[in-house]
């Protein structure tokens, strides 16, 4: 048992090896840190950080040009063609992650970001003259494709980036740039579409097509991506081991299927990784049952209309967002597989919780505490596995990681309204409760055994 727990986790990082990450971090013997430093945990993060607000800005606005342009190539089929465009950016990534995670841990992860992101960029410039479906659907695969080498890459970097210390911090921030640009991207989205119909009566600009939908938005998009590029070229991210053993460029099929095989039995045999990522998959299917049925909840069972659906929500946000900050400043001193276990217990418990309540107050208090246990077991699930997953194995594991997450999210999407249909919504959401509840179980008792915390 001891001998499984010192190969389950990464091992102490060696000061005097070159690929450790405090080896690279100029502040770790400098006396007194800066600020950056000190929320950051490195010059080198603060600026990757910067490159995913303003990536995950642009993947937002994107988003919601996409769609905009979707409904105007469709013509009177708006909604069947928005479905076509958003199922070329959900499906590719049930094939293609797997084989992008392999990618990743063989390349450059620096130049892997940089050629997304200015990939990115030159698939968005071509959405303004656009006119048929089929080529919005391709240029939809395209961006997908380069966010798939994005994420991954990005997520195996961080560890390298910051002292081992200052993950939850990290990811802490990383989930903040990630989802908190949401609503500021759907104002900018907003203000863009009216300066862009203003845009359209000068003469000049014809060519840039201004006038039609999410146009303008696009054009700025393509800046956040460019800018998202410049950031990270200015890192300090040498390549991984396996990237410089090895030519970019030889292609060997086997040795691509050996990879992405010894990628899955890791993520299978493995117990730390395999309860993170049950965990949090599961705690998402359950979770995110919220969003189809917090409406119907909401009208039909505790009688505070649609308007009662928005409150529930920005509770479960407000929660998140307290519950990350709270970590973020307990970091040091709380035990992380012990947090991450209980808070998956109390994510389930508390979705029983308020699916159990009549009264509209108490219903919300406890979604409050759900998004207070969903933002810690995000964010510590990343943490642990950064701290466990050996920098050979990670591009293939966080690439894992998005596509059970993105699977997840589609399946409590797509089963919560039936089951709300044939057993109840309260039902429904007890059933969740209790699925998240039993994920939660099973990392107690994998994690206990390999931790030295448990």
């Amino acid at each position: 048992m001891q001998a499984r727990r010192r190969t389950s986790y990464a091992p102490a990082p060696n000061p005097d090896d070159p690929d450790a990450p405090t080896a690279r971090l100029p502040h770790v013997e400098r006396g007194e840190p800066s600020t950056v430093v000190r929320l950051f945990g490195s010059p080198d993060f603060f600026r990757l950080w910067l490159a995913q607000v303003v990536s995950a800005m642009g993947d937002w606005i994107g988003f919601l040009a996409v769609v905009a342009i979707a409904g105007r190539v469709g013509g009177g089929s708006g909604a069947g063609a928005i479905s076509l465009v958003m199922s070329a950016r959900m499906v590719p990534g049930f094939f293609l992650a797997p084989l992008a995670g392999v990618l990743v841990d063989r390349w450059d992860r620096k130049r892997v970001m940089v050629l997304c992101d200015l990939a990115r960029a030159a698939v968005l410039l071509s959405l303004p003259f656009i006119e048929s479906l089929w080529a919005l659907v391709l240029a939809s695969l395209l961006l997908e494709v380069a966010t798939l080498l994005w994420s991954p890459a990005k997520e195996a970097s961080v560890p390298n980036l910051v002292p081992t210390g200052h993950l939850t911090t990290a990811n802490s921030l990383s989930l903040a740039a990630a989802y908190g640009t949401f609503p500021v991207a759907s104002l900018v989205f907003a203000l863009l579409q009216k300066a862009g119909t203003s845009l359209d009566h000068v003469t000049a600009l014809s060519f840039a097509r201004f006038g039609q939908a999410g146009s303008a938005a696009i054009y700025v998009d393509v800046l956040t991506f460019v800018a998202s590029a410049l950031f990270i070229s200015t890192l300090v991210l040498p390549p991984s081991r396996r990237a410089r053993q090895r030519d970019e460029l030889d292609v060997d099929f086997n040795a691509t299927f050996r990879e992405l095989r010894e990628g899955w039995e890791f993520m299978f045999t493995d117990p730390v990784v395999r309860a993170v990522m049950l965990a949090i998959g599961t705690g998402l299917v359950g979770g995110g049952m919220i969003v189809p049925l917090g409406d119907v909840f909401s009208r039909e069972v505790l009688g505070a209309g649609a308007a009662g659906f928005g409150v529930l929500l920005s509770a479960m946000g407000f929660g998140m967002a307290f519950g990350v900050v709270t970590l973020s400043a307990l970091q040091r001193r709380l035990p992380k597989t012990r947090v991450f276990t209980v808070s998956v217990l109390g994510a389930g418990g508390s979705l029983f919780a308020a699916a159990s309540m009549s009264a509209f107050a108490l219903s919300v208090l406890f979604v409050a505490a759900l998004g207070v246990f969903a933002g810690s077991v995000y964010v510590l699930g990343f943490t642990i596995l950064h701290e466990t997953v050996h920098d050979d194995l990670r591009g293939r594991t966080f690439s894992s990681l998005y596509t059970l997450v993105r699977f997840c999210l589609l399946l409590s999407f797509a089963a919560g309204p039936l089951l709300a249909d044939r057993i109840g919504v309260r039902v429904a959401l007890w059933l969740a409760a209790c699925t998240i509840v039993g994920a939660g179980v099973l990392a107690l008792t994998s994690l206990r055994t390999t931790s030295g915390e448990g």
